[in-house]
């Protein structure tokens, strides 16, 4: 039976990994002192996948474009198994996630690592969407109409 709650956790964890930039991930990988032997079981691999859209979100499905993504899947001596994809042609970033991926497959592992890796990259991910909001925010005009009274 698949835990809902591994498959949550596992799900935010691969989505803060694929958001995060790859200079920032190598930078605090070291920090988390693990470096397992494994073996590469496809990839990294570059591909395209197709963009859908809807208007006003609710609309009929159209094809908006293509984007460029790589993906790797990594096999560790003990057995375990990880995958990533992610936007982008990034074939280092795609295989360190992946092997993430597969040691977190060991709860104390996986507890470890979100400590030392997952949440400051998340809490870091964070700050700058807040950012990007209010300077977003900062530049909003609202409209608006004034009747005339002449009709």
């Amino acid at each position: 039976m698949i835990d809902v709650e591994i498959v949550a956790a596992r799900k935010a964890r691969m989505a803060v990994l694929a958001r995060s930039s790859a200079a920032r991930l190598k930078e605090l990988w070291p920090a988390v002192g693990l470096d397992p032997a494994y073996a590469m079981l496809r990839g990294p691999e570059f591909g395209l996948v197709m963009l859908r859209g809807r208007v006003g979100g609710t609309g009929q499905a159209f094809n908006l474009g293509e984007a460029s993504v790589t993906r790797a899947t990594v096999k560790l001596a003990d057995g375990a198994v990880g995958h990533a994809m992610m936007l982008g042609r990034d074939a280092a970033k795609a295989k360190l996630s992946a092997v993430i991926d597969a040691l977190c497959c060991n709860g104390e592992v996986a507890a470890r690592i979100d400590v030392t890796l997952i949440e400051p990259l998340r809490a870091e991910l964070d700050n700058a969407d807040a950012i990007s909001r209010r300077e977003t925010a900062a530049t909003r005009v609202d409209f608006f109409t004034v009747a005339r009274g002449e009709d």
